[in-house]
């Protein structure tokens, strides 16, 4: 079985599929239609290096030791083997298009080449244009804004990245057609991620009159200046310079805010047109019946909740992902020889939500899915790492989540209340854990993004169905070490009653219980 690996930039799940009414999706949602859905899972940390490294090695951000951009784990961490190298040492052909891990010092400046890949990854040309220029405002000049739908006939080399993701990818698949090797295949896509540079057209898509802003655009009352950020990075772009608004709690003019919205939507389109082009490719190249499919996120990305923007926190608009998983065999639906599995639906013409083919509440993490993948993949499930596992290379923090597919149905049971295995249980609950450092109690201008030097605090945060739990503890950068008797805050929202998450009721009386549970958690 083949493996086709999609990984989003800065995705939350505003997707047909996820019950959005006002994105158009219809391939992904194409995609889901024929894959396990899960609703509930979440990211380790809400960044892309500390994310990405997390999931494609198995390992929680306190094993990699990456909370920043600056460290490679090989060096700082553990010589820990990564789900395409174990892939690659397994007889696969192993290719990167695009961003899949982070560029730069943390995959060594060569994206893990050639430990995690067969052939050197591929990166767009047109990368590089990224944070230049390249936005035409109003008066006609070239800015570098946040908001920056384009004419991609005017852009460098007239295209724009994913675009050039999207034709090498279709370019190697078609090499894999006559190729007799498995392969896995990992594309990562850098829309919606900011700039939200775009083709123009999908503006059409989203008249600003449809657009709504968050349901609580305003910062809680009861929440923490330790878990507030104060996102820097878009303050950084020239539409927002303009606004001069004030930190750190602005907020955005709203409309502004419905810009922004209006923006990332039709990213999200523009996304999904690549996607489907994609999809639509590996039908032609007729290796649909015999490649598994997964498509997820490194993270979420505020749209304005809480009073925020982009990722840098522990709230579910920042940590909760898309994440689906097409197997062949596996589903309901069998397919006739010949019949095309994802024919490629154009995002003007198609308002498909179609539901997916079986749905899971369950509570998972992306940790999970080096060993759920190898599973899939019919390989020897790496063993869950010791207490200490610095010096063992193959090993996951993650457990294998195959166990809640429902191979015979096509359909995910529905939850039980407990857990099978304790392995991300707590008392028999599922829960996903995902931190955040931070500088200081208050929020500063490196808050989103502290070096690891400057880290002092950290936020641990447990989700169940239930609930999120978050505590902020005391953080020695020196030893990588916790001080759980140095609480700075807490955080605790019920799910049923507080969706969005807007209510703390933290307090000493539910600290005891949930602080334990945590501890448990970690120490697991």
């Amino acid at each position: 079985m083949n493996v086709l690996f999609i990984v989003v930039d800065d995705l939350r799940p505003v997707l047909g599929c996820y019950g959005d009414k006002l994105v158009r999706s219809p391939n992904i949602d194409q995609l889901a239609s024929r894959s396990v859905v899960f609703s509930n899972a979440y990211a380790q940390q809400a960044i892309c290096a500390p994310s990405r490294v997390s999931f494609l090695t198995g390992r929680r951000p306190d094993t990699t030791r990456l909370y920043d951009f600056y460290s490679y784990w090989r060096v700082h961490a553990g010589n820990y083997s990564t789900m395409p190298q174990y892939f690659k040492e397994n007889g696969y052909v192993t290719m990167s298009v695009g961003k899949v891990f982070h560029p730069g010092v943390s995959s060594n400046y060569s994206d893990d080449y050639p430990y995690s890949w067969s052939i050197p990854p591929f990166h767009p040309s047109t990368e590089k244009y990224e944070n230049d220029k390249t936005c035409r405002g109003k008066d006609g000049k070239l800015y570098a804004n946040l908001v920056c739908p384009v004419n991609v006939t005017e852009m460098p080399s007239s295209t724009l990245p994913d675009i050039q993701s999207t034709e090498e990818a279709i370019r190697l698949l078609n090499g894999m057609k006559t190729n007799q090797q498995k392969f896995f295949l990992a594309v990562g896509y850098h829309k919606p991620h900011i700039p939200l540079r775009y083709p123009q057209e999908f503006l059409k898509l989203y008249p600003l009159e449809n657009i709504t802003l968050a349901p609580d655009p305003w910062v809680p009352t009861r929440l923490p200046a330790v878990a507030y950020n104060p996102w820097t990075d878009i303050r950084q772009r020239d539409d927002v310079k303009a606004l001069n608004v004030s930190f750190p709690y602005g907020p955005l003019p709203d409309d502004f805010q419905r810009q922004i919205h209006q923006s990332y939507y039709a990213a999200v389109s523009y996304l999904d047109m690549q996607v489907g082009l994609l999809l639509n490719a590996l039908d032609d190249v007729g290796l649909s019946n015999n490649t598994i499919v997964v498509f997820t996120a490194d993270h979420g990305w505020s749209l304005g909740e809480h009073g925020e923007w982009a990722k840098y926190s522990n709230f579910d608009v920042a940590t909760r992902v898309p994440l689906m998983f097409y197997v062949p065999g596996m589903m309901a639906s069998s397919v006739r020889q010949g019949e095309r599995l994802f024919p490629y639906l154009d995002p003007f013409s198609h308002t498909l939500g179609l539901v997916p083919q079986g749905q899971s509440k369950r509570v998972v993490e992306l940790v999970s899915l080096f060993p759920t993948l190898a599973e899939l993949a019919g390989l020897q499930v790496p063993p869950v790492c010791p207490k200490a596992s610095f010096h063992v290379a193959l090993c996951t923090e993650g457990t294998s989540i195959v166990r809640y597919f429902n191979a015979s149905r096509g359909k995910v049971e529905e939850e039980k209340d407990g857990c099978e295995d304790t392995d991300g249980c707590v008392n028999e609950e599922p829960v996903a854990l995902s931190q955040y450092p931070r500088p200081a109690d208050t929020p500063q201008w490196n808050s989103d993004k502290p070096k690891l030097k400057d880290i002092r605090i950290m936020g641990y945060s447990m989700r169940t169905v239930d609930y999120r739990y978050t505590l902020w503890v005391g953080f020695n950068p020196n030893n990588f070490s916790a001080n759980f008797e140095d609480v700075h805050a807490g955080e605790l929202y019920m799910v049923e009653t507080d969706p969005n998450q807007d209510y703390n009721i933290y307090n000493n009386a539910a600290h005891g219980i949930l602080f334990q549970k945590l501890l448990a958690f970690l120490k697991h």
